[in-house]
């Protein structure tokens, strides 16, 4: 640039050429000072175009530019610099401005191929989005998931641009037939659903009377029994509507709570019963235990007598405590009548007074037992129908030994 003479000259008239390779082309006239100021005006313009040239170069290669506006730029400076009145490089320049078309051409049809590839993704993407929302029309049954997925959708759809509008209108319309057929399935599907939940109310109603109905029962047992039925058919109906339910729900809940309170009020006091009767059994059962069988065995016998009837008398102890008690009082039974046994072999059965008392304790229980058929006492009848029976086995266990 500075050697101005390289690009151009100035003739003796003024006229300003400017050096090409197919010759000089006159630039312009000059006549406001030297020559030497000549050229560096016209070179001055001719940067002011290579500056140009280096700005469309640079945002091209960042991809900054778009590339057919680049392409575009690029024409232009060509035609422009045929006949700027500039001195410089013209040669070198139209060089450089060949290259960049060559790239503007490239990264142009780079981008015709990306909007291609663009415009293919948005369409399956269209697509994609379409054949969803036609399959939850047809087959969706989770009506809030499903409804929200196709505001989504459409939400999704709205940003999705490069179709073209022909077939962008086709898919709108796919998509909105989708919809539309949706809104019906469900609305079809609620207003069946509102009859089934008068038809679960009017069940849930009955429900709910038959356990107020139970709820001041006495006939524990059973009717826990019923109520567990209960709960298991009101959980197998269909829902009613919310409000309904909930009311019901309270009323039946209320039901069962008064039945169970009351039933475990009553098994309190039962327990606190048979948890008395457990220490008095204990009490007997340890003086039994503690009897000096091998130095009176007859004198532990009437006490075994004595202990036996208090011991049924004491009444039903807790389940948990009942087979450890009742295999300490075998075992203390059956150590008595062992040293019984032991006292009979050294006795005739003429003069055995133990069988007599025996035979004796067996009438007693047989007159006992008597008395609580009578009576119609079915507990009295079972007590004494173990007594009886566990005096015979003794008795005839000593017969036998006899």
């Amino acid at each position: 640039m500075n050697d101005w003479t390289a690009f151009g000259r100035v003739d003796a008239d003024g006229t300003v050429y400017v050096k090409t390779a197919d010759g000089d082309r006159v630039v312009g006239s000059w006549q406001a000072g030297t020559p030497e100021e000549g050229l560096a005006h016209f070179a001055r313009r001719f940067a002011d175009l290579v500056t140009e040239v280096d700005l469309v170069e640079a945002r091209l290669k960042s991809g900054a530019a778009d590339a057919a506006h680049s392409l575009s730029s690029v024409k232009r400076l060509r035609t422009e610099l045929a006949e700027a009145h500039v001195v410089g490089d013209i040669d070198g320049l139209n060089a450089r401005l060949d290259k960049l078309a060559t790239l503007a051409e490239e990264k142009a049809g780079e981008a015709r191929a990306a909007r291609e590839v663009a415009r293919g993704e948005a369409l399956a993407r269209k697509t994609a989005l379409v054949e969803e929302a036609e399959k939850i029309a047809n087959e969706a049954t989770g009506w809030k998931t499903a409804g929200d997925r196709l505001k989504e959708i459409l939400d999704e759809w709205k940003t999705i641009r490069g179709v073209d509008k022909k077939t962008d209108g086709e898919l709108w319309k796919r998509f909105a037939t989708a919809r539309d057929g949706f809104t019906r399935r469900r609305g079809a599907h609620f207003a069946t659903l509102d009859g089934q939940r008068k038809q679960a109310q009017t069940a849930k109603e009955e429900l709910v009377k038959e356990a107020e109905s139970l709820s001041e029962s006495t006939e524990w047992s059973a009717t826990a029994n019923r109520l567990k039925d209960l709960m298991a058919e009101w959980k197998a109906a269909p829902r009613a509507a919310k409000e309904a339910e909930q009311r019901l729900w309270e009323r039946f809940r209320a039901a069962q709570d008064a039945f169970f309170t009351r039933r475990s009020e009553v098994f309190s006091a039962r327990d606190a019963e048979y948890k008395g009767n457990l220490d008095r059994k204990q009490a007997i059962l340890a003086e039994v235990e503690a009897l000096d069988v091998d130095a009176d065995p007859r004198g532990a016998q009437n006490k075994l007598r004595d202990a036996q009837a208090a011991w049924h008398d004491a009444g039903r102890v807790p389940r948990e405590s009942a087979a450890s008690l009742d295999r300490r009082w075998r075992a203390a039974e059956e150590r008595i009548r062992v040293a019984m046994d032991s006292a009979w072999r050294k006795t005739s059965p003429q003069d055995n007074p133990l069988l007599q008392q025996m035979r004796e304790q067996v009438a007693e229980a047989e007159d006992k037992l008597a008395r609580a058929q009578a009576a119609g006492d079915a507990r009295r009848i079972k007590e004494a129908e173990q007594a009886l029976n566990s005096k015979k086995q003794f008795l005839a266990l000593a017969e036998q030994a006899n």
